[in-house]
């Protein structure tokens, strides 16, 4: 009878010894799918932009001969022709003029905004706050014909300036709101520190706010640029004579003047994205921390 205890005891610990090897053997499955999983999404999504390089670099007999091998042939004839023939030289500044001038633009009014809306009490603030939220809720679509024809009678159509204006009214409502819970979640002694010192509201906002928020206006920046680099509706309706034309509305142009000729068209596709890439990796570090921040705010 003495024994039995002990028996039971070995019974017990047994059973716990096998239900732990069989939650281990569960656990590593389930991470075993996991991780199948996750390397089918990237392959699924890493393939079209292997595709697209490797056509690109390729020499345009090995694309006709062999159109989904991927690095076969190296070769820069299609880069070439598209950077020649297919303008895509003039496309790419062009491209540079609309989005650096509207994101800059964005990054600024949306900061000061945002501290403003955040840190600065005036009558009416929550009022004109979601007055400019507002703009998040209405659709692009439902005004672009309404500011087709107040662009041509103020004289901007068919500009640079008309198309930047179009651009940076599309992202402000988005990056004053963005900007506003950066600020809103900075102490008050901070700025309560600086004007004991004697610090005026503009030291204040330029030399202790904004290096504060830096991550947060990194990260819009990074999202503002893709936004307006990628966008096509904008030129294609508010540059209608062809004499400004970005990467977006070129590669459309492109595609319907060679639409068989798949080399310089890929070629085209790579020289629009190999900037937004860049612009990423530089900022890669800084696009994180912001919307962790962000999203730590909430």
């Amino acid at each position: 009878m003495a024994d039995l205890p002990v028996a039971v005891s070995r019974r017990t610990r047994s059973s716990e010894q096998l239900e732990f090897r069989r939650h281990a053997v569960r656990r590593s499955t389930d991470l075993a799918v996991r991780h199948l999983a996750l390397i089918a999404m990237a392959a699924l999504t890493l393939f079209p932009v292997l595709l697209i390089v490797s056509t690109a670099l390729k020499t345009p007999q090995d694309v006709r001969s062999d159109p989904f091998g991927l690095f076969s042939t190296f070769s820069l004839e299609n880069l070439r022709s598209a950077w020649t023939v297919g303008r895509f030289s003039s496309y790419l500044l062009d491209s540079v003029l609309l989005t650096v001038p509207s994101t800059a633009v964005v990054i600024v009014i949306s900061t000061m905004a945002g501290y403003a809306f955040a840190r600065l009490p005036f009558p009416g603030r929550t009022v004109v706050f979601y007055l400019v939220v507002l703009g998040l809720l209405v659709p692009f679509f439902t005004y672009m014909i309404p500011l087709y024809f107040q662009l041509r009678s103020m004289g901007l159509l068919d500009s640079l300036v008309g198309a930047n204006l179009v651009l940076i009214s599309t992202n402000l409502s988005f990056g004053t709101f963005f900007m506003r819970a950066f600020f809103s979640d900075l102490p008050e002694e901070l700025e309560q520190a600086a004007r004991i010192d004697g610090a005026s509201e503009s030291r204040i906002f330029a030399q202790v706010m904004v290096p504060m928020v830096s991550s947060g206006a990194a990260a819009l920046a990074v999202f503002t640029f893709l936004s307006n680099w990628n966008n096509f509706l904008v030129p294609l309706l508010y540059l209608p004579s062809g004499k400004y034309r970005p990467l977006t509305a070129g590669l459309y142009n492109f595609t319907g003047g060679r639409s068989m000729d798949i080399g310089p068209l890929a070629a085209g596709t790579l020289i629009t994205i190999v900037p937004v890439i860049v612009i990423f990796v530089v900022l890669q570090r800084q696009v994180t921390q912001g919307f962790m921040s962000g999203a730590v705010k909430g």
